[in-house]
């Protein structure tokens, strides 16, 4: 019995479920949905002189058929956590549990062939260079022992999904980076797998062939029903495909919940940093204080609200940086404002903003901000 079973509700005098039957049904429907279940992993380097907490106590629930970010910082934890996944990385603590299986349990084998079912994607492609492109693609078939002209077959089809029948007999080095990593997937998919684990997949990769591959991404997730983790450091990524977010900071879950429930409100300091500045060091740009970030609702978008705010209290407002992203189809504009230095004015701009529909984040110190993550 694993650590996701829960026991029946007790039945009152009548034979009737208690009060807490619906809710613990609805508990173990939620449980039933779960894909991927990481239980308290931790994760330590040891060297001689030398010890590194690269993961510590990370618990998550990811759900069947998401597309689940997992983003934070370089030296984060965020690619240790993701071969962790499929134990390629054994953890030092706790477990991760895939379809109700837990893998601390299996077998060598069993784990050989658990890891079938969660294909990986690199940002470095991982190609076999001395084989074609259509090759490269049988290379799982032919592991798994599948005749050769039905491993053939099999590798056209997922080549013309993936747009590239016509390189079937280009080798790799023939192939642009975005074409490149279109294999991998297309081999990532051979097996037939039920997860599909990108670790920076699309960084190596320009911006316009970044939207290809997620677009491709998305389209997989949505014809295979496959459940898709993102690893990367970029929050554009993130908004652009996934349905939820983990941030990960210093080896922990700092943050986690639905893509615009975090940009819109980000809690934490790393999801404040992420979500301003997607990976680069834009934030240190900013300075100054009573500092405020306000992020505009679709109905708030066609108001004048900052000039009407600005003409209402009679007190002038610095726009610090404007911007807008597109969130799962949805236009978000957000800014960073610098307010008056009356308390009693700032209190009021805020709420203001927020009768409006905005959402509103104290940005108290950005420097001090910028400092914690330099440091």
């Amino acid at each position: 019995m694993n650590g996701r079973q829960r026991m029946a509700p007790a039945k009152g005098d009548d034979g009737m479920m208690n009060g807490m039957g619906t809710e613990t049904e609805k508990m173990t429907e939620t449980e039933e949905n779960v894909m991927i279940h990481i239980d308290h992993l931790g994760k330590v380097f040891e060297t001689a002189d030398n010890r590194v907490e690269a993961l510590d106590d990370v618990t998550l629930d990811i759900m069947k058929g998401d597309i689940f970010g997992i983003i934070g910082m370089s030296g984060a934890g965020k690619s240790t956590l993701v071969r962790c996944l499929n134990f390629l990385e054994k953890p030092s603590a706790g477990d991760v549990i895939v379809e109700g299986r837990s893998l601390k349990s299996m077998t060598p084998a069993e784990l050989r062939k658990q890891r079938t079912r969660m294909s990986m994607i690199f940002q470095s492609f991982n190609l076999l260079q001395q084989r074609t492109v259509l090759d490269n693609v049988c290379f799982p078939l032919e592991i798994n022992k599948v005749p050769r002209k039905k491993a053939r077959e099999k590798a056209m089809e997922l080549l013309g999904e993936v747009g590239l029948s016509d390189k079937a007999g280009n080798y790799p080095s023939q192939l642009s980076g975005g074409q490149q990593q279109r294999v991998a997937i297309a081999r990532a998919l051979a097996s037939d797998p039920v997860i599909l684990l990108c670790d920076e997949a699309t960084s190596a990769l320009d911006p316009r062939t970044t939207g290809e591959i997620l677009d491709l991404l998305k389209k997989i997730n949505e014809t295979h029903h496959i459940t898709i983790v993102i690893i990367t450091h970029a929050m554009s990524v993130v908004t652009e495909i996934c349905n939820r977010v983990a941030i990960i900071d210093s080896g922990k879950v700092a943050e986690t919940g639905e893509v615009l429930e975090v940009f819109n409100n980000p809690r934490t300091e790393a999801a404040i940093r992420l979500v301003m500045s997607s990976g680069d060091r834009e934030v240190s740009r900013i300075s100054g204080e009573h500092l405020i970030r306000a992020v505009f609702s679709e109905n708030s978008s066609y108001e004048p609200v900052i000039a009407n705010m600005v003409l209402r209290f009679g007190q002038p407002v610095n726009i610090m940086r404007a911007d807008t992203r597109d969130i799962g189809g949805t236009a978000k504009g957000e800014m960073v404002l610098q307010l008056p230095g009356d308390e009693g004015v700032r209190e009021q701009m805020k709420a203001y903003l927020i009768e409006r529909g905005l959402a509103v984040n104290e940005l108290s110190s950005m420097k001090e901000l910028e400092e914690r993550y330099d440091g």
